[in-house]
């Protein structure tokens, strides 16, 4: 009796719904979907950029193709990377101030309203002014060449933490507000146990698009400030090989910052899934 009974368990377990199984499939499809659609068509157009270099024998100076972009890659990968090395110092640096001004700065804001009103305006004054036009008055007053690079981008870098931790402290539950006030919550306590955790998703989205906004900013800033010698950043090679026709090294630097900025959005969305994968429903939803 009892194995006609565990039978019928097993029978009744191995008949599945079937739009519990075509949503079984259908996640299963996206998740391989996720990574191999987007390798296809960059695989699909690395070989048409190959094709249309030989169909049309376009010169290595003008347009080189893949084969040798990334054979100059390989060879010159001492010099690249230490550039490369250079331009991330100035990224990191520049994210992690715009984090400490950024958040800090929002802080005061949400203590006091008329802190907000008189300096919110002059973030967005830095925002709005290409840097481009703000760099000939940095380039006066800062004699140091690291510090203009860094101060560039973060300016840059430093609106998105602002704007996206200000939205995220004053959009807490008035509910909320109102219990913790009930219960005897200093200012501070409400700031620390319930503003905060409620803003850490908006925090961690800015973060997210100041990454790579600091990793542009400190690339448009070399630019601007026409670095040079061996000790230079990315845009320094690039312009370099602009003015010598290096078309492969030129490539070769372009790829190497849109790799790095990749991996700094991948690392920053890693970090956002760990901070909110047990309790955000953003994060939750996407486990599902």
């Amino acid at each position: 009796m009892a194995s006609s009974d565990q039978a019928g368990q097993a029978a009744s377990a191995a008949v599945i719904d079937p739009e519990e199984a075509r949503r079984v499939r259908m996640r299963k499809l996206e998740r391989t979907g996720s990574w191999l659609l987007p390798l296809l068509i960059m695989v699909a157009a690395i070989i048409l950029w190959d094709r249309i270099c030989v169909w049309n024998g376009i010169p290595q100076y003008i347009l080189p193709r893949p084969g040798v972009v990334l054979d100059t890659l390989i060879k010159d990968a001492a010099l690249l990377f230490s550039s490369l090395v250079v331009t991330l110092r100035i990224t990191v640096l520049s994210l992690a101030l715009a984090v400490i001004g950024g958040v800090g700065l929002s802080v005061l804001f949400t203590q006091s309203r008329f802190i907000e009103m008189s300096l919110f305006p002059f973030a967005i004054i830095l925002q709005v002014t290409p840097i481009v036009a703000i760099f000939p008055l940095i380039n006066i007053y800062v004699d140091d060449q690291t510090t203009k690079l860094l101060l560039c981008a973060w300016i840059v870098a430093f609106f998105p933490i602002l704007s996206n931790t200000t939205l995220g402290l004053n959009s807490v539950d008035r509910n909320l507000i109102d219990y913790f006030k009930l219960n005897g919550a200093t200012r501070w306590q409400t700031l620390w146990h319930l503003r905060l955790p409620a803003a850490m998703p908006y925090f961690l989205g800015g973060l997210k698009i100041a990454g790579g906004l600091a990793l542009i900013g400190a690339v448009v800033a070399e630019f601007v400030a026409g670095t040079a010698g061996q000790s230079s950043g990315l845009a320094s090679r690039i312009i370099e090989a602009g003015y010598r026709l290096n078309a492969p090294r030129l490539f070769a630097a372009l790829i190497l910052i849109s790799v790095t900025g990749i991996l700094i959005f991948l690392a920053l969305s890693w970090i956002s899934h760990l901070v909110l994968h047990r309790w955000h429903e953003s994060a939750l939803k996407q486990e599902h």
